[in-house]
């Protein structure tokens, strides 16, 4: 008995397996996205900076000049230049504050200039000091510089930074103190036992 095959059937039927074959059982399970991995994160603490002395305070503090007492009011001390004289003392916070610690305690202090007149032609400059402690300043003795010089510049020394370097122009000598001061002079300060010392 001859068995006939219809090709067309036969191809659809052979089309219809393979697709069924690689259709998927079921709907694909959705996969939760990764997370990211957690970097470790490490906490940097900075040392806080310890901070300086205010200016407002430098011109309300006392100091000691030639052995002598002296309390700013807003940078400024006014008293007789003698007993019953109608000339003044008179002396003022003049600048150039320097932060930096001179006693080597971990606390920032102040190096900065005075300026004093006692009523006559002079005018002097002195450098001075206040220490920083946990509970405020306190200020140290003023080293005299000169009469009627011109202050250039405070700073740390380089290779000690816990000493001063004042630069100023003076007179050479046998100048006049009419003249202008034009040499310059540079000098060292340093804390020893309490006392702002030059050197």
């Amino acid at each position: 008995m001859e068995v006939k095959i219809d090709i067309k059937k036969a191809v659809v039927i052979l089309v219809l397996l393979i697709l069924a074959a690689c259709a998927p059982l079921g709907p694909a399970a959705s996969q939760p996205a990764a997370a990211p991995a957690q970097q470790p994160t490490e906490t940097l603490t900075a040392t806080p900076k310890q901070s300086g002395i205010p200016e407002e305070a430098l011109k309300n503090g006392t100091y000691q000049i030639d052995g002598q007492t002296v309390t700013l009011v807003n940078g400024t001390a006014e008293k007789e230049a003698a007993p019953g004289s109608a000339s003044k003392q008179v002396t003022r916070y003049f600048g150039y504050a320097l932060e930096l610690d001179l006693n080597s305690d971990g606390l920032t202090d102040t190096v900065f200039l005075l300026q004093q007149e006692n009523g006559g032609s002079g005018t002097f400059y002195f450098v001075t000091a206040a220490l920083q402690t946990p509970d405020g300043f306190y200020g140290t003795n003023a080293v005299f510089l000169g009469d009627r010089i011109a202050p250039q510049s405070l700073s740390a020394n380089p290779k000690n930074p816990s000493q001063c370097i004042v630069t100023y122009l003076d007179r050479s000598p046998g100048e006049p103190m009419s003249s202008s001061p034009t040499a310059p002079v540079i000098k060292a300060f340093r804390l020893v036992n309490g006392v702002l010392t030059a050197g």
